[in-house]
Formats: C-alpha cells, structure tokens, sequence
C-alpha cells in the first residue's frame, strides 16, 4: 500500500514555493546537522571540562527535542496507522526486531569491554529519531511513512525499548527497566503528547515557531552529544577504533536488512528507501541520556558515537537514493506485486 498516494485528501496541496522552501530547509538540515554533531563531539573530546556541566542537563535537552518532533505530528500521522498498518507495522517490527538483534551480534563478536557492549546493544533497541524523517523526504521515500513509523515507535519505546534491553544486555550489566521506562514516559512520551497537542489546539501559533525547532533539537542533541563525550574521554580514547567500527557494521546492516524485509513483504520502492532509513537511523540521543542517567558514561559513550554517525549515513544515504532517482518508467508508488502484473500485462 501507498499511504502517502491515499491520504492526498486529507492534506492541503502544497504550493510550489513551499515545496521549495521545504526542500531548501531540508537539505540544510541534513547537511548541517552531522557537521554541528561532529563539532559537538570533537570540542567535548579535546576540552571534556568544558562540556561536563552539561551533564546535569541531558534530560531537559532531548525532551526539548522531544517537544520539538510533537509539534510536527498531527492526527492524520496517527489515523495513517490504523487505515494503512501493514507498512508502518512491518517497519516498526523490523526496528524492534533487527537492530537489536544486530546490535546483539555485534557486541558479541567485537572485543569490547561490557560497558561498551550494551551501549551498542541499547542503540538498537531505542526508537527512530525525527533525523529519519529529513533523510527519507530527501531520499524521495515515503514521508507520511517515515513520520507514522517514527511516531509509533516511540509510543511504544517505554515498554520496549527497556524490556528489549534487559534481554540482550542483561547479561553484561544490570539493567534497571522499570527506571528507564518511567523516564521515557517522562523525557519522550509527555514531551511528544505536549508538542502534538499543541499543534492541534494552537495550530496558527505553532506554525510560527516551527521552523526554528529543528534547529533547537540540533542545539540540544549536540548538547548531549558533548556532555557524554566530555565524560566518557579516556574510554573513547582506548577504545575509539573498535567501538567506531562495531557502530559503523551495527549501522550499516540495519539500513540493508531493513530494505531486505521491506522487499520481501513486497512493499513500494519508496516505501523500501523509507523503512530502510526508519531501521538504520536510530535516536541515539536517547540513548545516551538513559544510559548515562541508569547505566552510567561507559555506555553512553557509543550512543553518542552513533548520533553523529547515524546523521551522516542518512544523509549520505538520502542524496545517493535521490540522485539515483527510479528506474525509468517505473512507478515509485507500486508494490513489487503490481509491477509483476504490469509486467505479466505488458507480454
């Protein structure tokens, strides 16, 4: 199915100036935002004192970001779930499913100490992230898609996100769920119901500050990013390398598995490109507050690795899938199931 085909009617058409402008923005974002992510962890690195006081700041920064991705969701994202499920569904799953069991994988096979191991553990088991959402509108993917799935795997990020990883890392290291749960609820649920409501009920207010949030979730992910990394120095100076390339392969084989599960269930090449991007591209912020707050900076140290390495891949992602286009004469919108029959028609 083709959410995004369907669901026309329900949103104003865009002009051509916004189409512009929203273009525009987008690729500044996903330009600018893995080079902001990288300052932020190289100026943490080389002056940790400098940065360590932002550690008593974590929270309030990714609710802000939290705050910000509601403000961006509207009822139709939400309605798109239940009138077209088996995309968003599937995509979801394949988030929950993959990623933490490559996450798992990997941490087994790479020689890292245990810390480490469920930091790259717990970056696959977190929702997506709203960077996912820039990268699969730039990718030509399926935006609407890309915004459901975001949005319902966050909902469901206190129940599973903790329980996923109590099983895969609960053997490295205590982990405290119940905690972690209450603080998603606290730092991510609350946060995105806030921005959402907000949006409906002070649409016209809303609207007005919305082009700057995106560029205050940046400021306060990047703030997280440097509160880690300035507490977690020395470990990432001995074991730089190896974590690097355990998040690197973790990265990696989701964005490939997850367009493999995409194709087997035979959905669009729009929706493909989309859930691929929804399963490689985590929100690892996330990750490293709940880490650095219950598991402490050891394991917030690759969750912050990976903020800026996740933004980079996606966008590389993005602009190779939207240089490439589709293949000629092909319908991007057509499941593998329809273009058989155009095919089979077409003989």
């Amino acid at each position: 199915m083709t959410p995004s085909a369907n669901d026309a009617s329900t949103r104003p058409a865009p002009s051509v100036t916004d189409d512009a402008r929203q273009e525009r923005s987008a690729r500044i974002a996903v330009a600018v935002f893995p080079l902001i992510m990288f300052a932020a962890f190289l100026a943490a690195f080389f002056s940790p004192s400098t940065f360590s006081p932002l550690a008593n700041y974590m929270t309030p920064l990714l609710a802000v970001t939290m705050l910000g991705m509601g403000m961006t969701l509207s009822v139709p994202d939400f309605t798109l779930i239940v009138r077209h499920p088996v995309p968003v569904l599937v995509g979801v799953f394949s988030q929950f499913s993959v990623m933490p069991l490559v996450g798992w994988t990997v941490a087994h096979v790479v020689p890292l100490p245990d810390e480490l191991k469920v930091g790259i553990i717990l970056i696959g088991c977190v929702p997506g992230g709203t960077t996912s959402n820039v990268c699969s509108f730039l990718a030509k993917g399926n935006t609407a898609l890309s915004v459901s799935m975001t949005a319902l795997s966050t909902m469901l990020a206190p129940v599973v996100t903790p329980l996923l990883t109590l099983w895969l890392a609960g053997t490295y290291m205590e982990v405290p769920a119940g905690s972690m749960a209450l603080s998603i609820v606290q730092i991510v649920l609350l946060p995105v119901g806030t921005g959402l409501l907000l949006n409906l009920f002070a649409h016209r207010q809303v609207a007005h500050i919305q082009p700057i949030m995106p560029w205050v979730s940046v400021i306060a992910i990047a703030g997280v990013v440097a509160a880690v990394v300035s507490r977690s120095q020395a470990l990432i100076t001995t074991a730089g390398l190896l974590m690097f390339v355990a998040i690197a392969v973790e990265n990696a084989i989701g964005y490939g598995l997850g367009y493999a599960v995409a194709r087997l269930i035979g959905v669009s090449r729009r929706d493909r490109r989309t859930i691929s991007i929804e399963t490689g591209l985590q929100n690892a912020g996330l990750g490293s507050t709940l880490a650095a707050t219950y598991l402490g900076a050891a394991v917030a140290a690759p969750c912050a690795v990976a903020t800026f390495w996740h933004t980079i891949t996606g966008s590389v992602l993005a602009m190779y899938w939207r240089l490439r286009g589709f293949p000629e004469g092909e319908d991007p919108l057509a499941t593998i199931r329809q273009l058989r029959e155009q095919a089979a028609v077409g003989n």
